[in-house]
């Protein structure tokens, strides 16, 4: 199992290589100067570059790729221009804000189709499976800003129950989950969040264990007299490994895919503090964003064999 665990950590190191060459380079084909944002219009050639030459911009762009990769692997992710705060601080402030965005939405979204996807597979081919299909297809197809939108007119503007924005009271800088006065920041943005994982998670456990169902071995449990529930549940663990697969994959998306939501939301987390950077061309936090989001995928889909590994003894890591 070590022996897996390093083999897979020193191929997520190409992985990552590959990003920051992405990132760096993209980020940089994207029109306008980066240092505009600081400096009045009027300003003079002179600042200009004299601003340019603080940041690194004025050397070539390999000179400034390896000056910056040299530093973001001891942790150093540079500074931001807006702010002239390290790039390092804020992006794990922000990470940590859409974690526990991002998980309190996949275990909302592994709660209700778990069920529903295990109710589809049981009782396949009835009224009940076509009922839950059909809302799994309305769950991926919704787009999750429209439903944000919806749910603060509703919510928020016409019954006033929850709040529209920010992660809780006014001027609070911190977020208390034990506090409702803080928790209820949270109910709309996990809700839109989650729908689509609602969706794929519920077609992948109906498959998963319709699947199994339909095996030799379910015959012969039922033909020995195990009960139904028990039934269900060898199932279940059987198709276990596939809807962490799936659940892993939709963790690692709202990660890196939730932008517009927690823009809708003003949740200060990585997707609002992407959204910051590339409307303020703040090109350290714009690629230390990136970084750290795809380097927290490559973790979690790590995280998600082990767990397989564990629910299911067949699955051999070595």
């Amino acid at each position: 199992m070590w022996h897996y665990i390093a083999r897979r950590i020193v191929y997520a190191i190409p992985i990552a290589i590959g990003v920051t060459v992405f990132c760096f380079a993209l980020v940089f084909l994207a029109p306008g100067n980066p240092v505009q944002m600081l400096l009045p219009a009027d300003a003079s050639q002179e600042v200009v570059d004299l601003i340019m030459k603080t940041y690194g911009f004025d050397r070539p762009l390999p000179v400034q790729y390896w000056t910056w990769l040299t530093r973001a692997v001891v942790g150093d992710l540079g500074v931001s221009i807006q702010s002239n705060r390290p790039v390092i601080d804020e992006v794990l402030r922000a990470l940590a804000n859409t974690v526990f965005l991002s998980f309190g939405a996949v275990m909302l979204a592994f709660s209700i189709a778990f069920v529903l996807g295990t109710l589809a597979a049981y009782y396949r081919g009835t009224a009940t499976d076509r009922g839950v299909t059909a809302l799994s297809i309305v769950g991926v197809s919704i787009p999750n800003y429209w439903l944000g939108i919806v749910l603060v007119i509703i919510f928020a503007v016409e019954l006033n129950w929850l709040p529209a924005t920010g992660m809780g009271p006014r001027g609070s800088e911190t977020f208390n989950i034990f506090n409702w006065d803080h928790f209820k920041h949270v109910i709309l943005p996990i809700i839109t969040l989650c729908m689509v994982p609602v969706g794929m998670i519920t077609r992948t456990t109906r498959s998963a264990v319709s699947e199994v169902l339909g095996n030799e071995f379910v015959n012969t449990l039922r033909a020995k007299g195990l009960g139904e529930l028990a039934v269900i549940r060898h199932a279940l663990k059987n198709a276990m490994p596939q809807i962490l697969a799936v659940m892993g994959l939709q963790f690692g998306y709202l990660m890196g895919g939730s932008i517009l939501v927690e823009t809708i939301f003003n949740w200060p987390g990585t997707g609002f503090l992407l959204n910051k950077a590339i409307l303020t061309r703040d090109i350290p936090v714009l690629q230390g964003t990136i970084l750290v989001l795809a380097l927290v995928f490559v973790f979690t889909n790590l995280v998600i064999d082990l767990f397989q590994t564990a629910v299911d003894p067949r699955i051999k890591r070595s």
